[in-house]
């Protein structure tokens, strides 16, 4: 490391990987340790006959400032689509299809014209989301107490029925909570309707990866760490972290230990607390009541193209959303991939892939007739059982800070406490926070052999 202070970060997913780059950019010696024998985690690709495919579908939003200066800092910000203008082709089996879009007016003005188009709800359920939605724009996000409070039952105390939930609220509270509004807290749902859709008008325009997100996140950023004189090892297994005679953190992986001068913990709730000794975070030992939720994708490959849309969401229909994913898995045949992502898919994370894909292919021929004549030349059933935690009403108070009770120790991860849902721009959010705390701590340590660097009892002893 040269002499520079070592920062260990534990983990190689978003947290991990941005945690890692902005402790270098500190100026401490990174040392990256992930377990598994790749970087990304829960954002990663792999090809099979020729075609690429990712994990999932994974998207942001331009409010998502954080992880869009991670992409421009590892310079991955060219490889990533953004819409230009907010619009979300909505689907229905035989049905006109709609659309979610923005107009050039001020927020909240500036999806008026959209709903009062919207083919999905009638007149009457249309007055009714705008009315909830201004009762929704006066709630203050970072309000504990609307924690405690669960979402669909907010929405249905405002008039909001079965039909409003399924044909507007859950088409963005799905892929951003992954949990259904009936399961959401209100605390999280206010937040992603506060910044999402109601504060900026061109907050809400999605962006998604153009490459596969192995080359997107993964590669880019060992890259950038790797620059800047940091080392990166996966298939390094981390047993646990403790603080050692010199009152500085110790990692133990099989048959070594790594002194460092500060450590980021950046893996998922159901892993930290077992890594850490008891009482190291606020409420360590209930960190498995955050629970998991669970997203599947069905990746198919067509032999024609079968849409022209880049992107669609859908009501009426198991299909959530479809994604052309063409470009990403490298094709140039005249074959089309969509990618259909289910969110909080519970119901079908346990059913086998070849009926999986016989079903959503079926789904995906009601909505796109051009996929019903076409032929499927690969298929492939993602899924990530443990996506993300839960973001149930109660999640608030077992979310963890950045800092740790173990002096130079920090956590990361899309579950800590950033105010934001378990998403990419709160993954890269803490690991910003927890890197540049790693360094600033490493930073003003006494050096070691000085006088002050000597530990207490050495001292008394002296």
């Amino acid at each position: 490391m040269n002499g520079r202070r070592r920062v260990v970060v534990i983990g190689g997913g978003l947290a991990g990987l941005s945690a890692a780059v902005e402790a270098a950019d500190g100026g401490a010696g990174v040392t990256l340790l992930e377990r598994r024998p790749r970087l990304g985690g829960a954002t990663w690709s792999f090809e099979r006959r020729g075609v690429f495919f990712d994990n999932g579908q994974h998207v942001f939003m331009r409010c998502c400032e954080a992880y869009r200066r991670f992409l421009e800092r590892i310079g991955s910000a060219g490889d990533v689509r953004l819409q230009s203008r907010l619009e979300v082709p909505v689907l229905r089996p035989g049905g006109p299809a709609g659309a979610i879009r923005r107009s050039r007016g001020p927020a909240p003005l500036h999806l008026l014209a959209s709903l009062a188009t919207y083919p999905h709800l009638s007149r009457r359920r249309r007055l009714g989301v705008v009315r909830a939605a201004l009762a929704l724009r006066r709630l203050d996000p970072d309000d504990a107490a609307l924690d405690r409070l669960n979402f669909g039952e907010w929405l249905d105390a405002r008039g909001q029925d079965a039909d409003a939930v399924a044909a507007f609220w859950d088409l963005i509270v799905l892929p951003t909570l992954n949990v259904p509004s009936a399961e959401a807290s209100l605390k999280l749902a206010a937040k992603v309707f506060r910044t999402g859709l109601l504060r900026r008008a061109d907050a809400a325009d999605i962006g998604w990866a153009a490459v596969p997100l192995s080359a997107l996140h993964g590669e880019a950023a060992r890259r950038a760490i790797e620059a800047a004189g940091g080392e990166v090892r996966t298939a390094a297994a981390v047993r646990g972290v403790r603080l050692g005679a010199a009152g500085l953190p110790v990692v133990e992986l099989d048959g070594e230990l790594i002194d460092a001068d500060a450590v980021v913990v950046a893996v998922p709730h159901d892993a930290a607390g077992g890594l850490l000794p008891p009482g190291a975070v606020a409420h360590q030992e209930r960190l498995a009541e955050l629970g998991t939720s669970p997203i599947l994708n069905v990746h198919l490959v067509y032999d024609r193209s079968v849409t022209e849309l880049p992107m669609a969401a859908a009501v009426g229909s198991d299909v959530e959303y479809v994604f052309d994913r063409s470009a990403a898995a490298g094709l140039n045949d005249g074959r089309q991939c969509l990618t259909i992502s289910l969110s909080a898919a519970r119901r079908h994370i346990g059913r086998r892939s070849a009926d999986l894909v016989e079903h959503f292919s079926a789904e995906t021929a009601r909505l796109l007739p051009g996929a019903a004549a076409a032929r499927i030349t690969e298929s492939m059933v993602t899924r990530e059982r443990a996506a993300t935690f839960v973001g149930a009403p109660g999640s608030h108070a077992l979310r963890a800070a950045g800092p740790t009770a173990l002096a130079g120790v920090f956590l990361a991860g899309a579950w800590c406490d950033t105010g934001w849902p378990a998403t990419m721009e709160g993954a890269v959010r803490s690991g910003v926070q927890a890197g540049r705390l790693a360094a600033e701590h490493a930073a003003v340590l006494p050096a070691p052999g000085s006088a002050s660097a000597v530990p207490a009892e050495s001292a008394e002893a002296a």
